[in-house]
């Protein structure tokens, strides 16, 4: 009997009626002939009820992220409860577990915890004694027992790991949308629908903004091999396959679009070009758990240097107060700048790899339509420019246009 995971975002599980929706699409999935796990969200704005709650009783204080864990975990355990009652009461046998109690291990990292083992023995007792089995995402234990989550998006890996810990035969990651665009249809109302795309490029447009899936679940999906399906929960129309890369997927330059908001840019200046200091700053941004993405150091000339590096905007308080005792340590004339209003625009695709031009015409597009770009990166299947935020939407419309990757081409 196939064995099938499917994760369910909290906009599928949002109201009373959409749980109900869900539990008889499980149902359904397991009346089909299947054996089902179900990973489930917190329902959509239950999180940030709960953030609101913390900040009102912490009086200005910042709640230990410890607490944030055992607070925040309780909105996927109210849905997996939530569902299960449903499913029981459509005629099924379903059973709910938390994170830790489906066997999900984890570092010591509160609020972003990573996966380190999945024991998933009482999974499958509860299969083989025909339960469908109903897990709260975005959670597991520390060494120690405590609750931990997995940050943003946690959902998505949970599921990717458990399909993988249990040798699942199929994993639907069912969400709002029918699958992955090649851009964000909200803001290009053209953008097209993809078939199937490689784990290298999902990577790529997950780790530059794309929302569908979180980075690191299809990283993990990657490495373990797990062949995935986004798809909507709200219909039954196809999906968009993620799978290994095979030659025919180089035909298409171009793949995608994606957008990133929220972004910041910290400059060190005047930063003395001698062997070593760049890693001690990078090593202390790391320590400090903060998330760096781009990275551009300008040609020395006397001496000196500016490094510049971008990283999400809710991290650049951290960032400063990290780097601001060694930029003491560094002299008098070192000092650090920091820009908000920054966002990411990025094009991907594996047909670049044996395709030239792409990013002139990328750069291209924008600057005949006034678009400033103020950082550059690129990798063997991406190419990626900062640009000001408030000219987001219209890079994408303007890239988009350029590719041709719009439903009508």
């Amino acid at each position: 009997m196939p064995l099938i995971v499917q994760k369910y975002g909290g906009t599928s599980v949002g109201t009373p009626e959409r749980i109900l929706n869900v539990a008889q699409q499980i149902l359904d999935s397991q009346k089909a002939g299947n054996r089902v796990v179900a990973v489930v969200s917190a329902m959509a704005g239950v999180t940030n009820q709960l953030i609101e709650l913390a900040d009102q009783v912490s009086r200005g204080n910042q709640p230990t992220n410890r607490e944030m864990d055992v607070l925040l975990s309780t909105g996927e355990q109210t849905t997996i409860a939530l569902c299960s009652m449903a499913i029981n009461a459509m005629g099924g046998k379903a059973i709910s577990l938390t994170g830790a109690q489906a066997g999900i291990a984890t570092d010591r990292e509160h609020t972003k915890a990573r996966i380190s083992n999945i024991t998933p023995d009482e999974v499958h007792r509860l299969l083989d004694d025909e339960h469908i089995v109903i897990i709260a995402g975005f959670q597991g234990k520390s060494p120690e027992g405590r609750i931990t989550t997995l940050g943003r998006g946690g959902s998505d890996l949970t599921a990717i790991a458990m399909a993988a810990a249990i040798k699942a035969d199929l994993c639907q990651i069912l969400t709002d949308v029918d699958g992955v665009y090649t851009c964000d249809p909200r803001v290009v109302l053209d953008a097209r629908k993809i078939d199937e795309i490689a784990y290298d490029e999902m990577l790529e447009m997950a780790s530059s903004g794309s929302k569908v899936m979180q980075s690191r679940s299809v990283e993990f999906a990657k490495k373990f091999g797990v062949r995935f399906e986004v798809r909507s929960s709200l219909n039954n129309n196809p999906g968009t396959i993620v799978t290994e890369e095979h030659p025919n997927m180089e035909a298409v330059v171009v793949r995608g679009v994606s957008i990133e908001r929220e972004q910041a840019k910290v400059t060190i200046e005047n930063v003395p070009d001698s062997p070593g200091v760049a890693a001690r700053i990078f090593q202390a941004v790391s320590d400090a758990g903060v998330i760096i993405d781009m990275i551009v150091q300008n040609v020395s000339k006397t001496g000196k240097t500016d490094i510049s590096f971008t990283l999400h905007r809710s991290d650049l308080t951290k960032a400063e107060e990290t780097l601001n005792p060694l930029v003491e340590e560094l002299g008098n004339s070192v000092f650090i700048e920091t820009t908000k209003g920054i966002g990411k625009l990025c094009v991907v695709g594996i047909g670049m790899r044996s395709h030239s031009g792409i990013a002139a015409q990328m750069f291209s597009a924008l600057a005949d339509n006034g678009i400033n770009i103020q950082m550059i990166s690129t990798s063997e299947i991406k190419t990626a420019v900062t640009i000001d935020e408030s000219q987001l939407d219209k890079a994408a419309n303007v890239v988009h246009t350029a590719f041709n990757l719009s439903s009508e081409s």
